[in-house]
């Protein structure tokens, strides 16, 4: 990337002594964009976990009150910690990006307040004090409240999540596809139509897109914990719900988040078609467009370089036509077009991950129905090196979405170098210092003590019930039955 490059070569200008000419060749729209990049790209792994690990909890609570085996229950306070850390570093994080809308991004923010601000508000007011508040009955009421009111609190801050998820991705969505809005005299956007503005044609389809991916991140990061028990031959009886209960999303929900994301592309195709042409490195408007499997955009020559192609694929995927029109990179002039590279390996490392996703359900499956899917070694190596892979699939995701709207900020409507902050690029080059250390630091902290935490596996089922005991959890009976 030619921000990396840039930023190298000014560090060895510095170590030789050229100073000055390093703060010269300093860009503080390239710096702003790398900071952001930087504190998005670890915030976004949060919220894709707790998501998924929400509903996740919910679902093992449920399992406990309908069919009494405490099993669930252990599984449950041992994640409920794991998702008490991610939800803490999803909120430090999160608050350090919201801030750099006014140090870096001042004239964004003054400019598409009256529009992005209230959405924001909504998030913080239905959702965070809605997660926060209900969060400490579940870490806390365990064994101290009926366990009704307990499931509850876990529904409503899984509840809570899903609608973070709406007023963040509504926010982001009109970025991408802007409606319902008007712009003043004064350049300020004002707005006309909140339900275009919060329904606007891109956020179904990407709600829906980023829902379902979380929900695969978290399946394939606590399959791989249940496979790791497995293979060390600890905690098996945990390991063998947590593993099969994250196969059967893998098995069920993998392929739908296929469909979710080609009816995503077809919406993208109609509302943001440079994106698109970069997502397929075209760039001569084509009827019968080949889909370009791989090679190596040259954004110099303009043109795709050892290209492996299927013929009239690309057409039939965007169309549903053969023949049909797919438009170039060239039908744009230069100054309008995204960084192809980037968009172009972005997109084509998440749907291979989504891939592999697909097919480890599908070999689940073949497994379970041949009795082997809780014995098979290699089966538990590969889902173990497939716990990052949700992780990666969507911040690829999203650097398809958000590199792919560039030049501008809200498309067709702001360009990102008309909505900077009037600040010089040393200071952002030094705060974005500091933000590495500290978030290495202290969001190393945080993942050591998850890591440790698996490592440590669930707790026993006394240490869970406490002395009420494990047959009989303190008001269960009457709900459901005793037995396990």
């Amino acid at each position: 990337m030619h921000s990396i490059v840039l930023i190298l070569s000014t560090l060895v200008k510095s170590f030789s002594g050229d100073s000055q000419a390093m703060i010269e060749n300093l860009d503080s729209v390239l710096l702003s964009r790398i900071q952001f990049a930087f504190t998005l790209s670890f915030h976004i792994f949060f919220p894709a976990f707790t998501i998924g690990l929400a509903s996740w909890l919910a679902v093992l609570e449920w399992r406990l009150l309908a069919t009494g085996n405490t099993v669930y229950g252990v599984i449950y306070r041992m994640w409920v910690k794991i998702f008490a850390v991610t939800f803490g570093m999803g909120v430090v994080s999160g608050v350090v990006m919201s801030f750099q809308f006014g140090t870096n991004w001042s004239v964004f923010a003054d400019k598409a307040g009256n529009i992005l601000g209230p959405l924001l508000g909504y998030e913080v007011l239905t959702s965070f004090f809605l997660e926060a508040s209900f969060l400490g009955i579940m870490l806390f009421g365990w064994n101290r409240v009926d366990r009704r009111i307990h499931f509850a609190a876990t529904v409503i801050v899984a509840a809570g999540t899903l609608i973070s998820a709406f007023w963040i991705l509504s926010a982001n969505s009109w970025m991408q596809t802007p409606r319902g809005f008007r712009i003043g005299e004064n350049g300020l956007l004002y707005p006309t139509d909140w339900m275009q503005i919060v329904f606007n044609p891109s956020f179904p389809f990407r709600f829906v897109h980023m829902v379902t991916a979380a929900y695969l991140t978290t399946a394939f990061a606590a399959g791989g914990v249940g496979a790791f028990y497995l293979l060390r031959g600890r905690h098996v009886r945990e390991g063998r719900v947590i593993l099969g209960m994250a196969m059967i999303m893998a098995v069920f929900v993998a392929p739908l988040q296929l469909l979710f994301g080609d009816l995503h592309g077809l919406n993208t195709f109609s509302n943001q078609p440079a994106k698109v042409a970069a997502i397929e490195g075209l760039w001569e408007t084509r009827r019968g467009a080949p889909l370009i499997l791989f090679g190596w955009p040259d954004q110099a020559e303009e043109k795709t370089k050892y290209a492996v192609e299927i013929p009239k694929l690309s057409s039939l995927i965007l169309t549903h036509d053969f023949n049909g029109e797919v438009r170039g990179l060239k039908e744009w002039p230069k100054d309008q077009r995204p960084p192809v590279l980037w968009v172009f390996w972005s997109f084509r490392a998440m749907v291979g991950l989504g891939t592999l996703m697909i097919l480890t359900g599908l070999t689940a499956l073949v497994l379970y129905i041949r009795k082997r899917l809780f014995d098979v070694r290699w089966f538990q190596y590969w889902c173990m090196a497939m716990i990052p892979a949700g992780f990666a699939a969507v911040l690829a995701g999203w650097f398809v979405t958000e590199i792919g709207r560039q030049p501008y900020i809200i498309q067709g409507v702001m360009r990102t170098t008309e909505a900077v902050s009037p600040v010089k690029a040393l200071p952002i080059a030094i705060s974005l210092g500091a933000f590495i250390l500290t978030y290495a630091v202290v969001f190393g902290a945080g993942s050591y003590y998850i890591m440790k935490l698996i490592r440590k596996g669930p707790e026993t089922e006394a240490e869970v019930y406490g002395s009420h005991g494990v047959k009989e959890p303190p008001l269960i009976t009457g709900i459901v039955s005793e037995k396990e």
